[in-house]
Formats: structure tokens, C-alpha cells, sequence
């Protein structure tokens, strides 16, 4: 690391507090924030991003409360035709906990994290599995036991390489073969020091990054001879939470009430600093959303709009 560089603290712009605690989701659309609480998604207006602005996918999913002012999302969930059509066929349930069974097109536990590419959706689940979605006919197309204990995290690159990440250490690789219609395992990085709770892509996929317990960031390589860690990031007191990635700037949260920003060295291809460090957060912060007006990916004079929420129902706004 350059020690030239200086570490900058970044002042909060505005906050402002949700109508409940628990922050798990952040998006941002147009003029509206959207933050999803509990069972609850809050909206609230927000800078709104020019046209050329690019946001960062949201990476957690939520689901809007019955009787809500706003609209259901069931658009994903199996219809009543799905269940309809598989209840009665036994090769179509799973066993789950507690020796019960359940639809093989339905999660069993908590959905902690979603990701989407052109043509399909990926959810994970507590439930060790990660399930495919068509996002022309919602219906569940694949259902895949993808890890020994909890998975964390998900995320998908343009050319549709599945990563996903879980509480047993591992992060996993998979890719979907066109003649079976079926993802097949393809890497398994191995068991990390930790479990990994996030992930994030570098732009292109060409990079990614994870993010555990141990409060330690590492930066992986994804190239034709497989994937290389290339580095460590550290800095945080805590657990990572979340990871995102914008306008060439790695965004992480962190169970210490802190947000880092990190970048890579001017002329480098390879270090990342940590350009910055946001305080002000009373409770761990769980999710992170972004949106730039950058030309590129490596844009030096882009301006980022980040949101950041915690688990006392406060969001931040930041300007980096």
C-alpha cells in the first residue's frame, strides 16, 4: 500500500429513520428509496440519478407487506397452477427439518439473497439450496442442494456464472449447461477462515470479492485458469454484512458500524486502499445501495450516491 495515501472520514449528507428497526434491503428507483423492514418496505424520496446514472443491484430481497399502501410482489413465488400441477406427485417434495416435506419449487427457510441476469432470477436460501427462476414466466425452473449449511450470498456475471456463497466457508462456481437446462458445479473455492456473507462482482466479472465473519475482505481473480485470490482487505472491527461494488469503488458494511470504501492504487492493477471510512451508523449495517453518474467502470471523476442502512432502522446518504 502507498502510504502517501491519506484515509479520509466522509460526513453524512442526510439521514433518516424508518417507520421499523431491521434493515435488511436497500434499492433505489427513480426519485424513491426503498428499504425493506421486518416485513415492511418504507418508501421515501431520494436524489434522483440522471439518465446515465448507473445504480448497483440491491443484495438482499424483501417482500411488501399485505395491506400495504404499496403493491404485493408475488410475481416470483410459485402460482397456485404450480402447486396445483406437482402436489400430487411424490418425486416433487423435498424432505426439510423436522422430517416434514415441501414443494421441491419452494424455499423452506429464509430467502437471503437474490441475484439476476438477462433471463433468470437466483435465489438463496437458509435452506442450503439455490433456486432458478424464469423471469419470462416466473416459474421455478431448477432447484439445486448447492452447500452444507446456510447460503449468504449470491451473484451472477453477464455471461450467467453463478457464485454462491454460505455459512459452511465455502464459496462456490457454477455455470448452466444448455443441452441438460441444469447448473452443474464447476469450482469450489474451499472452506474460508470464516463463514462468507457477501459477495460482490467487480465490473465484468472479472473480479470478486467476499466478505465474513472475520471482518476480512478477499479479492478473487476469475480468469480461464480458475479463481485466484489475490489479495486480503482489512481494516474492519467486525463481521462483514454486505459488499457492493460501483463506478470502480468497493463498498463494504460491517457489524462495527462502519462503512469502508476501498479503491484500487492510482497505476496499480492490483492493490485496493481504503479510500475512506463512514461513521455515524448506532447498530451494524446490513445493506448498502449505490448509483454513479460514471462514464466507466473506472470512471476517476465520477460522483457516488451511497445509502446505507442498519439495524435500527436508520439510513444514511453519503456522497463519495
Amino acid at each position: 500500500m502507498n502510504d502517501s495515501i491519506i484515509l479520509k472520514k466522509r460526513h453524512c449528507i442526510t439521514n433518516l429513520k424508518t417507520l421499523t428497526p431491521h434493515i435488511t434491503c436497500l434499492a433505489v428507483h427513480r426519485n424513491l428509496l426503498y428499504a425493506a423492514s421486518l416485513n415492511l418496505i418504507n418508501a421515501s424520496s431520494s436524489p434522483s440519478p440522471s439518465p446515465t446514472q448507473k445504480s448497483s443491484p440491491p443484495t438482499k430481497t424483501a417482500r411488501f407487506a399485505s395491506g400495504s399502501s404499496l403493491p404485493q410482489n408475488d410475481t416470483v413465488s410459485p402460482t397456485v397452477t404450480d402447486r396445483l400441477r406437482r402436489c400430487i406427485v411424490p418425486r416433487n417434495y423435498v424432505t426439510v427439518r423436522r422430517h416434514k416435506t415441501r414443494l421441491w419449487i419452494k424455499h423452506s427457510d429464509t430467502v437471503s439473497g437474490l441475484a439476476v441476469n438477462e433471463r433468470f432470477m437466483y435465489s438463496v436460501s437458509w435452506d442450503r439450496s439455490f433456486k432458478v427462476w424464469d423471469l419470462l414466466s416466473y416459474r421455478c425452473l431448477e432447484s439445486v442442494k448447492a452447500h452444507e449449511d446456510a447460503i449468504n450470498a449470491v451473484a451472477v456475471n453477464g455471461d450467467g456464472t453463478v457464485y454462491t456463497a454460505s455459512a459452511d466457508g465455502s464459496i462456490k462456481v457454477w455455470r448452466r449447461d444448455g443441452e441438460a437446462k441444469r447448473h452443474k458445479l464447476v469450482s469450489n473455492i474451499g472452506r474460508q477462515k470464516s463463514t462468507v456473507n457477501a459477495l460482490a462482482l467487480e465490473g465484468g466479472g472479472a473480479g470478486l470479492f467476499s466478505g465474513g465473519c472475520d471482518g476480512e475482505i478477499c479479492r478473487w481473480e476469475c480468469g480461464k485458469n480458475g479463481i485466484v485470490e489475490m489479495e486480503t482487505l482489512r481494516g474492519h472491527g467486525g463481521a462483514i454484512l454486505c459488499l457492493i461494488h460501483v463506478a470502480g469503488l468497493l463498498a463494504s458494511a460491517s457489524a462495527d458500524l462502519t462503512v469502508r470504501i476501498w479503491q484500487r492504487e492510482r497505476g496499480s492493477t492490483n492493490g485496493y486502499f481504503c479510500r475512506a471510512v463512514l461513521e455515524g451508523h448506532e447498530k451494524p449495517v446490513k445493506s448498502l445501495v449505490a448509483f454513479s453518474d460514471a462514464e466507466g467502470e473506472r470512471d476517476s471523476n465520477a460522483i457516488v450516491t451511497l445509502f446505507s442502512g442498519s439495524l435500527d432502522g436508520e439510513i444514511r446518504v453519503w456522497e463519495l
